[in-house]
């Protein structure tokens, strides 16, 4: 049965798409924002932002669980609610719908309206992006986010486990950055995240590495993966850029500010159809994923 949900999902967000209207996860940041308000007091101590912090996440993260799990424990209509709940969880066809029309922005050479589309998807400002870089390193990043660590989490839990792990990883894009306000309160959450896709990311690094260049991706993970600043967007996107043969990472400017990240992939500079390269290597790293999963499956039930 999780393999012909696992399949059912990744076919209707495929299909479908993500909600234009009225996304689950959308509303659920409302609610995190609300609670986040309630709980994070910038004039406390540390150490109780912390805790309050810990407090947050589990307020927004266990009732959901719990609920999900207990629904989806129902016969047969358990079965469709995990399938409609996987759905929502998935993002494969969202990272074409963004990544797509920055590509044809990019081939019919309106830099400008690339610039604006890519912005909408990285925190990177808008007049110093580099396109290709940025929008391959989302597609990459977003693939094990969105795709590989929901189907992860979805194997070993089920829809309770592919809740709780978007949910997860929705409050650390939230709660996760580095601010006065945020750092203690949202460590709690970014520790999670980690914890989370530890096995994840490096299971989507070898998977990219598996269906690209396997000697360069397996060379940029193994000496390049350790010096970036997240310990699981680290692999996941060295073994990319090594699979693409292409250079990702360095110089990167954000809210007015420049940031010297670590070089990652080869020396060869990403051009647009590298895009398209990196929306293939996800695609065809689901369909590597679904092989193994269904090829377990029937041993298991042979």
């Amino acid at each position: 049965m999780t393999f012909i949900i696992m399949l059912s999902a990744l076919i209707i967000d495929w299909l479908v798409g993500e909600p234009k209207r009225l996304h689950p996860l959308v509303g659920f940041g409302t609610l995190a924002n609300k609670i986040e308000a309630r709980f994070n007091q910038a004039n406390q101590h540390r150490l109780l932002q912390f805790f309050a912090g810990m407090l947050a996440l589990a307020l927004c993260i266990a009732p959901i669980t719990v609920i999900t799990y207990l629904i989806s424990q129902i016969p047969f209509w358990g079965a469709l609610f995990s399938v409609v709940l996987l759905t929502l969880c998935l993002g494969h066809r969202s990272l074409f719908d963004h990544a797509r029309p920055i590509l044809q922005a990019m081939q019919q050479g309106d830099i400008e309206l690339a610039r604006t589309l890519t912005s909408r998807i990285v925190s990177r400002d808008k007049d110093h992006i580099d396109v290709n870089k940025a929008t391959i390193e989302s597609v990459l990043e977003n693939g094990n986010d969105a795709v590989f660590g929901t189907l992860f989490w979805f194997v070993i839990g089920g829809a309770a486990g592919a809740v709780a792990y978007r949910l997860v990883n929705t409050l650390d894009a939230m709660w996760g950055y580095r601010t006065p306000r945020l750092f203690y309160f949202g460590k709690a959450a970014a520790r999670l995240d980690d914890v989370l896709n530890y096995v994840p990311a490096r299971l989507t690094a070898l998977s990219y590495a598996v269906l690209g260049n396997i000697r360069k991706a397996l060379s940029c993970w193994r000496q390049q993966a350790p010096l970036w600043d997240s310990p699981n967007a680290g692999p996941v996107m060295a073994s990319g850029a090594g699979a693409l043969d292409v250079q990702l990472g360095g110089a990167a400017r954000y809210h007015g500010e420049w940031h010297q990240r670590p070089q990652l992939g080869t020396s060869n500079s990403a051009e647009a159809n590298d895009i398209g390269r990196a929306l293939r290597l996800v695609s065809n790293s689901v369909l590597l994923w679904l092989s193994v999963i269904g090829i377990i499956t029937g041993i298991i039930y042979a």
